[in-house]
């Protein structure tokens, strides 16, 4: 039977973090998006919460619970609703820790996932984003060469998060023959160029970067499995997923938002949420957040239990990138003039939707 019922300790779960992103994240969104950065006393305020290290192996010095996709997808949620931008902040650690711990090496492990469950915040980032006009993540351009013991890699990345930040970045790869890889770089590496925090649209205080690698040299130890390799498919099904799941937040913020404000708005001597213009709106965007949450649900449960997941995670952040960016257009529409200026947070979550829309491979869940 088919139950969409949460279970006791998801609610606990939802309320906390439903409480830490109204309380925390929503005051701080205008001031980061304004900064574009984001104070490093929040990021180790949110580590507190243990979003990452919960769930590392208590082998390896984390929580040792066990990963569940439903609710990390329940978090993702919450955690938007607040802002999108710190939202995923606070979990893009977590896109390289959760493919060490899935697929890693013994070896990788044990050096890698201990940096994740100190008391301060630890950035480290999956790049697997190409600036290229239409990029596929597992068609990626960037060439990895097998040389000697190791690899010599050479491309280039973009919409990296926190990449002033990270100490290491899990780079994607043709490698030769053999198909897609992933390579674990430290971001010291020579050969491997950091940009300045990039100029976008939307998502301005997540800091994304470029990378530039020249013929960097990475040890064979640091391929993600080492000499097994890694199935890069059920990574990017975990991401797609987890950016359905903040687009979701992010459109749920919208009408959540713009609901009140048509109530209290008064035209023609009525609150305008009485115009059926207005009214079937409100309630047509309703209808696509739930519409967006069963199919994150969907993805999420199909990751959890270990079945295939491509098509359904590829639904699910299709149709959470088209109907976020429906549903902002919708909320600046219902505020008229109101949605173009910064005293409502409705112009920057248009933005952020409409950069959100173009992700792939920064989080997963």
């Amino acid at each position: 039977m088919i139950s969409y019922g949460l279970t006791e300790e998801q609610e606990v779960v939802r309320e906390a973090i439903r409480d830490f992103a109204e309380q925390v994240l929503r005051p701080l969104a205008r001031e980061c998006d304004e900064a574009e950065s984001i104070p490093g006393d929040f990021l180790d305020t949110v580590w507190e919460l243990g979003l990452t290290s919960t769930q590392i192996p208590a082998a390896f010095g984390g929580g040792g619970e066990d990963r569940s996709p439903i609710t990390n997808a329940i978090i993702l949620e919450e955690l938007a609703h607040g802002d999108a931008t710190l939202a995923m902040a606070a979990v893009a650690p977590s896109a390289f820790a959760n493919a060490i711990v899935d697929q890693g090496s013994e070896q990788q492990k044990q050096k890698y996932l201990p940096l994740f469950c100190g008391e301060r915040f630890h950035a480290a980032s999956l790049a697997a984003i190409e600036s290229a006009a239409v990029s596929d993540p597992m068609k990626p351009r960037t060439l990895a060469e097998p040389k000697e013991e190791g690899f010599v890699i050479s491309g280039s990345k973009a919409l990296v998060p926190l990449g002033r930040r990270a100490s290491h970045f899990l780079v994607t790869a043709r490698n030769g023959e053999e198909g897609v890889d992933a390579f674990i770089v430290p971001a010291d590496a020579e050969g491997l160029t950091v940009s300045d925090a990039e100029k976008n649209l939307g998502l301005r205080g997540l800091g994304t970067v470029s990378l530039t690698l020249d013929r960097v040299e990475v040890p064979a130890a640091d391929r993600l499995g080492g000499e097994q390799g890694s199935d890069l498919r059920r990574v990017f099904d975990g991401s797609r997923a987890a950016l359905a799941a903040v687009m979701l937040g992010l459109s749920r913020a919208v009408l959540e938002y713009c609901v009140p404000y048509t109530k209290d708005r008064v035209a023609f001597d009525e609150p305008i949420a009485q115009k059926q213009a207005i009214a079937f709106r409100l309630a047509d965007m309703h209808i696509e957040i739930e519409a967006t949450r069963w199919l994150v649900w969907k993805a999420a449960s199909q990751l959890e239990r270990g079945l295939e997941t491509t098509r359904s995670s590829h639904f699910a952040r299709s149709y959470a990138a088209e109907k976020s960016m429906w549903i902002a257009d919708n909320g600046i529409q219902t505020l008229g003039g109101h949605g173009f200026i910064r005293e409502h947070p409705v112009e920057m979550w248009f933005r952020n939707a409409r950069s959100l829309g173009v992700l792939e491979g920064t989080l997963v869940l």
